[in-house]
């Protein structure tokens, strides 16, 4: 057996998560184990396993032309540093209890290192026409050789800069801009921290007049675009000076609502009953916000009115014609 790709030693901080990577090669195809040696200088080298250290390591292994191993390590700690031992063989005995293998198992290492992360203070200042974020670190020991801001993985700035500190600024009111920002300290590892522009709900329409056929279903949505996501919608409709709010339990009515979007389906279209305002409402832990949608419903034969109207003209217009011709006096009186 021999390793065609090793583990490579790597920096972590904690609550990060780590991936090593093995491949060896060999006839027959080679078992591959991960052991691990702590730094602690009573500690041995240990086998692991899937769902070790209360379940957070991951092993995946695929044994095709060659072997392959992946091990990952969620949620981290101190005490996950030390060394890791990738181990391949592929003598019949490898594994025997009494007998000594012939071929010995070959052995590659990689470092881990799991730094304690540091403290990230964010903070939010809102004033008339711009929003200014800025993260501060509490104890740079890392060294820093930049910093960026990230938004929906979109990059909005960066700098070179080694200051434990950064702020971006936004032009514009706050509702316009909500969401989750990062602030990324370069070093290594990488430090991130995260600012949220949190607003009540922003609700609009998807449309703000919708039509539908008699007997046909008429679909009505709304959506919320703004961060922190809706906890809780609801459909009313307006009528007779009152505002009913619209149940699922209801036969007709069928709400869908998940996270930012709501869908309200009305099923068989009554012209009399179902013609007029709807209002969607959705509330999270900051306020709430609403939308109207107009709804016309159309009545079956509404598609028929412009060609009925069309040969109503044909035919006033050919009994006229027909009338003066009738009416005309000849040109010339027979003999």
């Amino acid at each position: 057996a021999g390793f065609i790709k090793s583990p490579l030693s790597q920096k972590r901080l904690t609550q990060d998560s780590v991936e090593l990577y093995c491949e060896a090669i060999g006839n027959p195809i080679p078992e591959i184990q991960w052991w691990f040696e702590g730094n602690d200088p009573n500690e041995t080298y240990a086998q692991l396993w899937d769902g070790a250290r209360q379940d957070r390591v991951k092993i995946n292994a695929t044994y095709n032309l060659h072997s392959t191993s992946t091990i990952s390590i969620a949620n981290l700690t101190a005490d996950d540093s030390g060394m890791y031992e990738c181990r391949a063989s592929n003598d019949p005995d490898r594994n025997h209890l009494s007998k000594s293998p012939k071929v010995k198992w070959i052995r590659s290492q990689a470092n881990v290192f799991v730094i304690e992360r540091p403290e990230i203070t964010s903070r939010v200042d809102v004033g008339s026409d711009k929003v200014t974020l800025s993260c501060n670190i509490s104890a740079p020991h890392l060294s820093i050789t930049g910093h960026k801001w990230v938004h929906k993985e979109k990059t909005l700035q960066e700098d070179s800069s080694s200051a434990p500190f950064t702020s971006y600024t936004i032009e514009g009111k706050m509702e316009e801009h909500s969401g989750i920002y990062e602030c990324i300290f370069e070093a290594n590892p990488q430090i991130k921290g995260e600012v949220n522009i949190s607003v009540p709900p922003q609700v609009t329409a998807y449309k703000n007049s919708e039509h539908g056929n008699e007997g046909d279903t008429g679909v009505l949505t709304c959506k919320n675009p703004s961060y922190p996501a809706v906890t809780t919608w609801s459909w009313h409709k307006s009528g007779h000076g009152v505002s009913a709010r619209l149940e699922n339990a209801s036969g007709r009515y069928i709400i869908k609502s998940s996270g930012n979007k709501t869908e309200l389906r009305i099923l068989k279209l009554d012209i009399e009953q179902d013609t007029g305002d709807y209002f969607c409402n959705g509330t999270n832990a900051l306020g709430a916000g609403d939308a109207t949608v107009s709804l016309r419903v159309r009545s079956r034969l509404a598609a028929l009115w412009p060609f009925l109207g069309i040969v109503a003209e044909v035919l006033v217009l050919v009994t006229i014609i027909f009338i003066y011709e009738k009416r005309r006096k000849p040109d010339e009186v027979p003999d």
